[in-house]
């Protein structure tokens, strides 16, 4: 059980800071449209909304993977429960022989 949970923090941090990441650069973007921009740069309100677009899409692509990562990890702690031999079997398989 602890391999799964590794796992899923693994990848929850990842996501948090591609996320974070993103933001941060779309903030920046942000703040220089509105204090450069004044003649109407139009390539950088392009590039605005590339960002905000790419960071949208990363996020719609994220979430169902971050749906089955949730059923994975539920279903192994039911495993755990009704065959706990087994599940212990699988998590040393996931940590151990799969690196």
């Amino acid at each position: 059980m602890k391999i799964s949970n590794y796992v899923l923090l693994v990848v929850i941090v990842v996501l948090g800071v591609v996320v974070m990441t993103q933001n941060k650069v779309i903030v920046n973007l942000k703040t220089e449209y509105e204090t450069g921009l004044g003649g109407g740069d139009i390539s950088k309100a392009q590039t605005i909304d590339s960002l905000q677009h790419l960071a949208d899409s990363l996020y719609d692509e994220n979430y169902p993977c971050q749906i089955e990562l949730n059923r994975y990890q539920i279903a192994y702690q039911i495993f755990l429960k009704r065959n706990p031999k087994a599940a212990e079997q699988y998590g040393t398989i996931i940590s151990e022989e799969t690196e």
